[in-house]
This record gives C-alpha cells, structure tokens and sequence, in this order.
C-alpha cells in the first residue's frame, strides 16, 4: 500500500451543469488534490469482480501488440476482446457490440493523454443512448428491456504501465451522493462526417480550452466528489499481458431498473502519479475498447 494524490472535480468550481471536452484538458470546472492510500491487486486480483467491486483483472495476451494501425484493431483486436469478454463475464452473454477505442501515450504529440481525474465514462442515460445509437431502432429498445452493461477493457501498450498507472475505485466503498453529471464535449464534424469519432483525434489548441464553440455535447460522463471512503486499488506495474475490466455502466446493478442488491453499478477510475514509479520509467501507452454487452 503507498499513498498517493488523487484529482477529483472541486464541487465549489463551477455554477450550472459542468462541462468536459473529450479531445482534451478544457472544462468547465477545476480538480482539487486529495491524498488517500491505495493498495496494489498483486496476489488478491481474484477476490475482485465486475459484480462485486466493477473491475476484473486477468492474464490475457493479446495478438495485437502494436496498436499503431487502426484497421488492425477494429478488424483484429475487436474480435479478440468479444472473446475474452464471452469467456470472463459472470452470466450468458448473448451479444457484444464494440463502439469506440481509446489510445492513450503520454506524449505531448499525442492527442489523447492519460486521464488524471476520478471519473466514470457513462452515466446511466449515456448508456442508454449508446445502445440506441449503435443498434436498430427496434433491436434497440428491445434490448433495453433486459440487461445489459458496458465494459471498459483496459490493456498497457508495448511496455508495463508504471508510470501514470490506472487506479480503480471499489463500487462498494462509494454511494450514489459522489456521482456528478457532467457533459461531454465532442468536436463539431461537418455534415458529410460518418458519425465515428474514432481516429480523428487532434492535439487541443491551448487557447480554446475554455470555450465550447465547435462543440457538441454528445455524451454525458460522471465526475466524482471525493470522498475519504473510497478504496482505491491498482495493479502495480501492470503489463501489456494483463487487461482491466472497468464496469461502466450496468442496468441490473443496486438502484437501477433491474437492480439487484449488492451487484456493482459502475467503476470509477484515474490516472494517477505512483510515487514509487522510478524516473526511467517509459511513459505509459493504453488502449481501452468500449463495449456494450447483452445477457441472456
């Protein structure tokens, strides 16, 4: 266990509904620092699951191992985590529709960097929204009957992410009190765009940090008000043979439409500074695939 600071949204910041852009730091808000202790999954990953605390972490290698070809990844890799997914899930998955994916370098040329903010990446009737904008209108609303999730599948790229290393909050150590809507900001494509924002990244420009002209809000994410019940875990020197699975959402869990007591809802989770992370450290690269999942 080490101690580390952790950002969260400062809830005195901002008037109104906050605001984050998804291509980069400008928001509407800003993040205070928090210390609390956070304790590595190394010898107990397998007392933690998407049910129980929201995240799972298990030894998977992956095919791909570059990530730099983006063809490779939706027609490779894509298949990879169905399957993975169809194979760790608790319960009958029946159906698996990926979305987005997310490269992150900690490069100052890369346009998406790892994110140092307690976070969630959907709030409930983002979810929702996912499923309707992926899937027919009639396939759609049928699924929503039922229920489904969605699983953030996290992997370190090329070497250990020992530095800026992904940190997770157990479900179980939160309450409903601590989520914060906030809206997410996408660029504005012209009107012949496909609709897919994947790939089309760029660097922020410093000077338009703060405005939301050419934006849309087309997603909605929870921040997190801090609090010192959290329990932060992490998977210390996590390597690219390794994968997180971060509950984001889950329509069966405790308080939803088909909540169960005791079933996590959501993870949410940071980039954070480990002070043990020695200065040779490469910087850290992650992919992390965005799925919605069905059950039987």
């Amino acid at each position: 266990m080490t101690t580390a600071t952790f950002k969260y949204i400062d809830t005195a910041s901002y008037t109104g509904k906050p605001w984050g852009k998804v291509d980069g730091p400008g928001q509407s808000f800003t993040l205070k620092d928090h210390k609390y202790p956070v304790t590595s999954l190394r010898g107990q990953e397998t007392e933690f699951t998407t049910e129980n605390s929201g995240f799972a972490v298990y030894t998977d290698p992956a095919k791909e191992k570059s990530f730099t070809d983006d063809s490779a990844i939706r027609n490779g890799y894509y298949a990879e985590v169905e399957s993975m997914l169809r194979s760790r899930l608790p319960g009958k998955v029946k159906k698996v529709v990926i979305f987005d994916h997310t490269i992150r370098r900690r490069d100052k040329n890369a346009p998406r960097q790892p994110v140092q903010q307690v976070h969630v990446d959907q709030t409930p009737d983002a979810a929702a929204a996912r499923v309707r904008r992926h899937l027919p209108a009639g396939e759609a609303e049928e699924l929503l009957k039922g229920r489904y999730s969605i699983i953030n599948v996290w992997r370190p790229i090329e070497n250990p992410a020992t530095d800026f290393p992904l940190a997770v909050v157990d479900w179980r150590s939160t309450k409903p009190e601590d989520f914060i809507k906030v809206d997410l900001m996408y660029p504005r494509r012209d009107e012949n765009d496909d609709g897919d924002d994947r790939g089309k990244e760029k660097v922020p420009d410093e000077k338009t940090l703060l405005s939301t002209e050419g934006y849309d809000a087309k997603g909605e994410t929870f921040a997190v008000a801090p609090s010192e019940r959290h329990k932060f875990y992490y998977v210390k020197d996590m390597k690219p043979e390794e994968v997180m699975l971060l509950k984001c959402f889950d329509s069966a869990g405790e308080g939803e439409s088909l909540g169960r007591s005791g079933l996590a809802v959501r993870t949410p989770h940071t980039a954070f500074v480990d002070p043990q992370t020695p200065e040779s450290a490469p910087g850290r690269q992650s992919i992390e695939v965005r799925c919605l999942v069905f059950y039987e």
